[in-house]
């Protein structure tokens, strides 16, 4: 049996993921494809504009065998505990082969040198970054620097310098910390890339252009927006596959979208609430960033407009919001140090599956060495209490999410231990 991981937060499912799983399956001539997919909430630090049993939908009518959730540490972490994390989980299901991701750059060649060095971390690279730090510039433009330093001539094709465009670009970077976390695993999944094609994913606009097949790839963050727009949302159906249109036709302002924005209230009572010490537990809060938001607090207004505020040269919007969401979910550092000892995941929960997978499930069952969830209310009797806690605050984070979505859209609250897995 031959099994390939892929690990993507599809917010929201689009055509770029569709000829991503299908190169997948194409690529590594893949029996099964076994996906690994954020939650509620995602890597930046914001809510998922729609819920992640659309998601998981999605991603199932798209070609993926098994989607699994990502738990919400790791969904909602910087690219090394994003990686690390969903990496984990895919080598302790005991059956993944391969793990296929898009890049800019498209060389694994160059990915797994830069993620030698990361996991390494010889001298000339820690003395790199720590000198970019005490400049005042961010982590990751910190990071960046001190590889280009300590990176031999010819990485991707360019001269040294250059290279630090490899860590700027974010599927490159992703790659790279997926390569670093399955080194510093030892594991046998072997780490396959495919160009990425279309927009780039920082492009905030509908892409015009195709491709071969005729198809816009518009990147994730543009189709985000426009479904807040209420004269271009229609326009977005051109930019998803075509399975996904029942989905936005129907749900559309009915369970979805959902903004950063709609958990203001939330984010401005869960700070105002809390004292100093108790923000600077939580993870990715430092001393100095808890100290600017006790600065601003007076002065909030949105989720968006706050982290604006916050942000400066040494700190990027993306942390800001991530540290933001820490804070709302109750994410603290103690536990992320808890779970990691514990080889940071716990369990398999599964969120949708195809009904022809059944050999699959049979063979993680057999050799995974973490349990597989299908049933909330079996959890209690498999995991141990130290997996059902981090458990627990998934459903808890969980919960809020539809709180939110539940008073926007004007519906009933659904509990997350009523909700079906997605069975095609």
């Amino acid at each position: 049996m031959n099994t390939t991981g892929i690990i993507a937060e599809y917010n929201p499912f689009h055509n770029g993921h569709q000829f991503h799983l299908e190169a997948a399956r194409t690529d590594t001539g893949a029996d099964f494809l076994v996906v690994v997919m954020s939650g509620c909430y995602t890597q930046r630090g914001l809510p998922a504009v729609m819920d992640k049993f659309l998601r998981a939908r999605g991603a199932l009518e798209g070609g993926a065998d098994l989607v699994l959730e990502l738990p919400l540490p790791y969904a909602t972490g910087s690219a090394e505990y994003f990686a690390a994390g969903a990496i984990a989980l895919l080598d302790r299901l005991g059956v993944t082969n391969s793990v296929f991701f898009g890049s800019e750059c498209g060389d694994i060649h160059a990915l797994r040198q830069a993620a030698d060095i990361l996991a390494r971390e010889p001298e000339k690279y820690r003395a790199a970054l720590q000198n970019r730090l005490s400049m005042g510039v961010s982590f990751p433009a910190a990071q960046a620097a001190a590889l280009a330093r300590t990176c031999p001539a010819g990485l991707c094709g360019t001269a040294a310098p250059d290279s630090e465009t490899l860590l700027s670009s974010p599927n490159n970077r992703l790659g790279i910390e997926y390569i670093k976390a399955l080194t510093r695993r030892n594991s046998s999944i072997r780490p396959v890339t495919v160009s990425r094609k279309g927009a780039g994913y920082d492009d905030s606009h509908l892409c015009t252009k195709e491709n071969d097949q005729g198809v816009p790839l518009s990147s994730a963050l543009a189709i985000r927006r426009s479904l807040f727009d209420q004269n271009s949302c229609l326009q977005v159906l051109d930019h998803i596959p075509p399975h996904q249109h029942p989905v936005y036709q129907q749900e559309w302002n009915r369970s979805f979208p959902v903004s950063p924005d709609d958990f203001s209230l939330l984010l401005h009572y869960k700070l105002l609430s809390s004292t100093r010490d108790s923000i600077v537990s939580c993870w990715d809060v430092s001393s100095s960033l808890a100290d600017k938001i006790y600065s601003a607090l007076p002065g909030f207004s949105t989720y968006m407009e706050f982290c604006g505020r916050l942000k400066s040269r040494d700190i990027t919007h993306t942390r800001i919001s991530r540290s933001l969401l820490h804070i709302l979910l109750d994410i603290r550092a103690a536990h992320i140090e808890e779970y990691i000892s514990r080889d940071y995941i716990s369990y398999a929960r599964i969120l949708g599956l195809r009904r022809s997978a059944s050999p699959l499930l049979h063979a993680i069952k057999e050799n995974a060495s973490v349990p597989l969830i299908s049933k909330l209310a079996d959890a209690s009797r498999i995991l141990p209490p130290e997996a059902l806690e981090m458990l627990a605050r998934d459903i808890t984070a969980s919960h809020i999410y539809e709180a939110v979505c539940a008073r926007k859209f004007r519906r009933p609250m659904r509990n997350e231990y009523a909700r079906e897995l997605v069975i095609l």
